[in-house]
């Protein structure tokens, strides 16, 4: 049977899908690459264009453009910088820091869409560019171009190499025992986009297999047996029209589009010779509330996503003995993502992310070159390399961002009246009613919740007076006493009144929120506070106790920010208070605290909490200083730096004079308060097991709060004071 020349949009029944070209990452360098046709209004407005090729990171490699329904590149004759910030912007980069030539990222396949390319830097699209002209070109794929981007994202850019999924119209119409479907939608019958309408798969040899392409690409981590005599009288009352006859995936693709296809040519006599494709998915845990499934699937305890804005993105961590560590980025691509997400509960992987994409990791790398097939049950289960000190840095940590099942979340919230897409004040709808939501009591927490409800990223602001925005359509208020513990899917998950209750209720105190795509992340440096172990004060030991003098326990930390965004205090210049023993300006009230517990977590002694300078004392390789406290400098600490506060400085210490001898545990938190948004909060504390023997103090397995397994946490707390520097 022949094969039209273009390949169709795919859509289910449950969920429709967009499909724009995300695969450039699921096919190795050497083979050629599924031809996919994007939507033709995508294809109108804007040319799509991908890089490819191995080694490289998410944001540099082989330029590849999509033009008449085929993948093809540019060759490096006459290529400049100017060209390759034209193609940096179409990515949704700000910019490019170089371009390579002579097929640096490997040969390409297929046409040479361009060759002496000439761009004068200020174009929208490189087919504004001067050029050959579209496939005139005398080069071999020995001369494909490559562009280095600038790891910056352009604001408010729609990446159309990312799938985005829509609720079908015909979900709506279809019969269910129930009245009202819930969602997710986890089975239904398989239909792609036929111009204007839908038209149905034949399931003739469809397998399993197919069925966990589809299901892992609407956000479900496995297939179920389907009931397909419950279709059946629907699908005989249907005019059913088959425009794909076969289809025979592997079950590793993380797209329909990159199974093999057969389809209904024009005008042919076709006969399906058996129904309708019909698939039936097994949600993960998160996705499970209403569905109403009894069994439910178990995800990883050894496998987590830190770091991540939105459900089923992140950095990915794994666990080896007691400690967590992160996963270098060589090799890393969408079948080993796609393994991460389903153990985790989710579909398959949209992106395969490097260059720390999702921040940087603290403490070991454990994997570099992970080579899943993409039918294993965990990440552990494919091969990989160990790691050396030599092969891998935290700035290559992978990160993935999952799919996951539709819930029209965003649909039932709302930000209005800000200056742009990324603020505004909150309105939810309860019932059929639009309001406002009061701000008593609303913090970063309950922000966080919003951005990710929205889809709009990290949390930047909790605003609590939003008078300064535009209020001539301001509704009622309709929820107060909002409560969230920073973790939910929406905000109707969270605590809240039955009944509306706000002492400010008008317009000028709703809540409101500023997102922003990219966050701090704020961690202690744990080993450096445990080299300060002996830290009292040298003229403690002779003082003649407790007369007239107090016990004091010191120690240094460093505090870095491995975040994607620089850490500024919430506090404008304007009421920054001036320390004259300090001689500098301090930004933030209380930025730490230090507590001393006993074994049962009760406080036995706090820390002084003093206000604070923020400043880049040091920073990474290529790294430079932004923020310092003299002369009424800007303040904050900028990613890849860190701020250092030593032992012998004045504004950190803990009481220990009416401390007992005996062990407890050393607790350290920063941005105690939340005051300012990070990315993930777990890491701000910091614990270490403390011997006092009444004179001097031994520090031991100090660890940030998340770095050791659950198991190990609950051995940390109930043994205090040992000696080991490995809890196993």
């Amino acid at each position: 049977m022949d094969k039209p020349r273009h390949r169709p949009w795919l859509a289910l029944l449950v969920l429709g899908l967009l499909l724009p070209s995300c695969l450039s990452q699921t096919t190795p360098s050497n083979s050629a690459s599924p031809s996919v046709t994007p939507s033709p209004t995508a294809q109108a407005d804007r040319l799509l264009v991908r890089l490819s090729g191995y080694p490289r990171k998410h944001n540099e490699g082989r330029v590849e453009l999509f033009h008449k329904g085929e993948w093809g590149t540019i060759c490096d004759d006459d290529f400049s910088i100017k060209n390759a910030n034209v193609l940096c912007r179409q990515l949704g980069f700000v910019e490019a820091t170089g371009w390579t030539h002579s097929a640096k990222y490997g040969k390409g396949q297929g046409k040479i869409w361009l060759d002496n390319v000439n761009c004068n830097g200020g174009e929208k699209s490189v087919e504004n560019c001067q050029s050959r002209g579209w496939g005139n070109s005398d080069c071999t794929h020995d001369e494909d171009a490559g562009v280095v981007c600038k790891d910056e994202r352009i604001p408010g850019f729609v990446d159309s190499n990312v799938i985005e999924v829509i609720e079908s119209k015909l979900n709506k119409n279809y019969r269910r025992f129930t009245a009202k479907r819930k969602r997710p939608v986890t089975e239904g019958v398989v239909e792609v986009r036929y111009k204007d309408g839908w038209a149905q798969v034949c399931d003739v040899g469809w397998t399993v297999k197919n069925t966990r392409v589809v299901c892992g690409m609407l956000g479900f981590p496995h297939e179920r047996k389907v009931n397909k005599n419950f279709y059946k009288l629907y699908l005989e009352r249907q005019k059913s029209f088959y425009y794909v006859h076969s289809v025979a995936c592997t079950g590793t693709e993380v797209h329909l589009a990159a199974c093999p296809l057969e389809f209904n040519k024009p005008n042919s006599t076709f006969s399906c010779g058996g129904s309708a494709a019909v698939v039936s998915c097994m949600p993960g845990p998160l996705f499970m509330q209403n569905t109403g499934l009894k069994k439910k699937l178990k995800t990883s305890s050894n496998v987590r996503l830190k770091g991540g804005a939105r459900v089923g993105e992140g950095r990915v961590e794994v666990l080896k003995g007691s400690e967590w560590g992160t996963v270098c980025d060589d090799r890393w691509n969408l079948q080993s993502a796609s393994v991460v997400c389903r153990e985790l509960g989710f579909g398959c992987a949209k992106e395969a992310l490097t260059g720390a994409r999702m921040g940087q990791g603290m403490g070991p790398i454990y994997m570099n070159e992970v080579k899943c097939v993409g039918t294993e049950k965990s990440i552990w289960n494919c091969p990989f390399k160990n790691i050396t000190s030599e092969d891998c840095q935290h700035l290559e940590d992978a990160a993935v961002r999952c799919n996951v099942p539709y819930l029209g979340l965003e649909n039932s919230i709302r930000i209005v009246g800000g200056r742009s897409g990324y603020e505004g004040r909150v309105e939810v709808q309860v019932g059929s009613k639009w309001g406002t939501v009061c701000s008593a009591g609303w913090t970063t927490k309950e922000a966080m919740v919003v951005c990710r409800q929205l889809g709009l990223g990290y949390s930047m602001h909790a605003v609590t007076e939003t008078w300064y925005w535009d209020s001539s359509n301001v509704t009622e208020m309709v929820l107060s006493g909002v409560k969230c513990t920073g973790s939910e899917m929406s905000l109707s998950q969270c605590q809240h009144h039955k009944i509306v209750s706000c002492q400010r209720a008008a317009a000028k105190f709703a809540a409101g929120v500023i997102c922003s795509e990219t966050a701090s992340d704020l961690a202690l440096n744990a080993s450096l506070v445990q080299q300060t172990e002996d830290c009292l004060s040298k003229s403690a030991s002779q003082a003649n106790w407790p007369y007239g003098h107090r016990r004091l326990l010191r120690f240094s930390s460093q505090i870095n920010n491995i975040g994607r965004a620089d850490f500024r205090p919430k506090a404008g210049r304007h009421s920054w208070v001036w320390h004259a023993c300090h001689g500098h300006y301090h930004s933030m009230d209380i930025f730490t605290h230090y507590d001393l517990l006993n074994s049962n977590g009760t406080k036995v002694a706090e820390g002084h909490k003093a206000s604070f300078c923020l400043e880049d004392t040091d920073c990474q390789e290529g790294v430079s200083k932004r923020y310092e406290c003299a002369n009424f400098g800007d303040q904050g600490i900028t990613v890849g730096c860190w701020d250092l506060y030593r032992h012998d400085i004045d504004c950190q210490w803990i009481d220990i004079t009416d401390v007992k001898p005996g062990n407890y545990i050393l607790q350290i938190v920063i941005n105690p308060n939340h005051e300012v948004a990070e990315s993930d909060f777990s890491n701000n504390a910091m614990k270490c097991n403390c011997k006092y023997d009444g004179h001097r103090i031994w520090l031991h397995n100090c660890h940030t709060g998340d770095a050791f397994s659950d198991e190990a946490e609950k051995k940390f707390e109930k043994y205090p004071g040992q000696t080991s520097n490995k809890i196993s």
